[in-house]
């Protein structure tokens, strides 16, 4: 993991957890599998404990591992760092994906009630009128009762927002091609193609896997479906979306959105998206910060002392899940 993460995820009460399930160098932390001493402790580590800003655990490091058996990701997705040379190798692995999907998962259902409250449009027109006036005649549509909210990917962070969604009086549509009407009809939801959920959701929200096939899924025709007033809200990866047709739709005023992930992931200065007030963005925030780590960092630690005890992993990743994870 990188090093400057480190204080954040292995606090004094990790560690003392850590040292009661697994023998761990706690002081050894690093992005860089060539160092010397860190190839000097690879020969004797049954097991990784990783994060954000781990490098590839390719064929060569793992010939300098010839013990390691088990890696555990105290993050989301670990498909930047297991190559296949560790699935070849039969490595277990396991990611805390589950615990940093709640995060994320909370900051998008509150990107859906404020949006169909229309905060951030009544907070500008309260500061520009800075008196009283008839709110209800001048907000007539606003509210989440039977609002139509999409969710486009019943992936982790998707389903855990249908879950959070439903004690809400909301009407919920899904897309997923994966998604069965059975699994669908547990969840109570609809599942409806992409295209009908662009056009008839009040909120469409983004959680699909990024891969070749979802790449710009939300296209320029696609936008175009979304009616008047629409809330786009992406808290999954910017590549799904096209970029220049959304920037387009937004600076013309007609939809809405609250963006966590743009493409790139550093929009330029100029970027409007900055400035628009139909437009809510953040840095790629809706996942894990502050407090919210040490969620990741326990989780992770209960999966090592499954580990050590010789019981199968609770969060397991599988090679073939990844094409369908978030």
């Amino acid at each position: 993991m990188a090093p400057d993460l480190a204080p954040s995820l292995l606090d004094e009460h990790t560690l003392n957890r850590l040292a009661q399930v697994v023998e761990v160098d706690a002081g050894l932390v690093t992005d860089d599998f060539g160092r010397a001493d860190v190839l000097t402790a690879l020969r004797d580590t049954d097991a990784l404990l990783t994060s954000w800003g781990c490098p590839e655990i390719d064929a060569g490091v793992l010939a300098s591992a010839p013990r390691l058996k088990a890696v555990v990701h105290a993050a989301g997705s670990v498909r930047w760092h297991i190559t296949e040379a560790c699935w070849d190798r039969g490595i277990v692995v396991s990611s805390a994906a589950a615990a940093n999907a709640l995060p994320v998962a909370e900051y998008t259902v509150a990107a859906i009630l404020f949006s169909n409250k229309r905060v951030l449009d009544v907070r500008d027109e309260y500061r520009r009128v800075r008196k009283g006036q008839d709110w209800r005649a001048r907000f007539p549509d606003v509210g989440n009762y039977r609002r139509t909210v999409g969710i486009v990917g019943a992936s982790r962070i998707g389903r855990r927002v249908v879950e959070l969604l439903a004690a809400y009086s909301l009407d919920l549509v899904v897309h997923d091609p994966y998604l069965s009407v059975r699994e669908a009809e547990r969840l109570r939801v609809r599942l409806v193609s992409l295209d009908e959920l662009c056009a008839v959701c009040d909120v469409v929200s983004l959680h699909a896997p990024e891969s070749p096939e979802t790449r710009h899924m939300i296209d320029r025709r696609r936008l175009a479906l979304m009616r008047d007033g629409t809330t786009f809200v992406n808290t999954s990866r910017g590549s799904l979306v096209d970029q220049e047709a959304l920037t387009e739709e937004l600076a013309s005023g007609r939809i809405h959105a609250v963006l966590d992930t743009t493409e790139p992931e550093h929009l330029p200065a100029d970027s409007p998206l900055y400035d628009l007030p139909n437009v809510l963005l953040t840095p790629h925030f809706a996942g894990s910060f502050g407090t919210e780590l040490r969620r990741m960092a326990d989780l992770a630690v209960e999966e090592l002392a499954r580990y050590a005890a010789g019981r199968p992993f609770a969060h397991p990743v599988r090679r073939e899940d990844l094409d369908r994870s978030a």
